[in-house]
């Protein structure tokens, strides 16, 4: 069975999920005044709050997509990433550059993560 959460002004649904996987649509920085120390740690932050709200959390997350709009700002992001995954639960991921996420937002991710089950 599909299940859909968090519908976002009828665009779509923020996360889908099917069969304990959770697919979380893109996530942008709340405040894109920061540099993209600032932006990644808001990022992940949001993406930890989520899937706390969802039953799972960084520990679960099996792989993130990370749309970046300057990929030689890559050595900040990775240390905010080095600060929010331990090493024994760091997920598979992609990064990719692209032209424009809008004005300020220097990076939008998305993620697949497992929802564990209840024993």
């Amino acid at each position: 069975m599909i299940k859909r959460i968090l519908p976002y002004e009828g665009l779509l649904h923020e996360v889908v999920e099917h069969g304990g996987v959770l697919y979380i649509g893109g996530i942008v920085p709340e405040d894109t005044s920061l540099d993209m120390s600032g932006q990644a740690n808001d990022v992940l932050g949001q993406l930890s709050r989520l899937l706390e709200t969802l039953g799972s959390d960084l520990a679960n997350v099996l792989q993130v997509t990370i749309f970046m709009a300057n990929l030689s700002e890559k050595a900040a992001f990775n240390a905010a990433w080095k600060a929010h995954f331990a090493e024994a639960h760091l997920p598979a991921r992609a990064a990719v550059g692209v032209a424009d996420l809008g004005s300020g937002v220097k990076l939008e991710m998305t993620a697949i993560a497992a929802r564990p089950t209840s024993s």
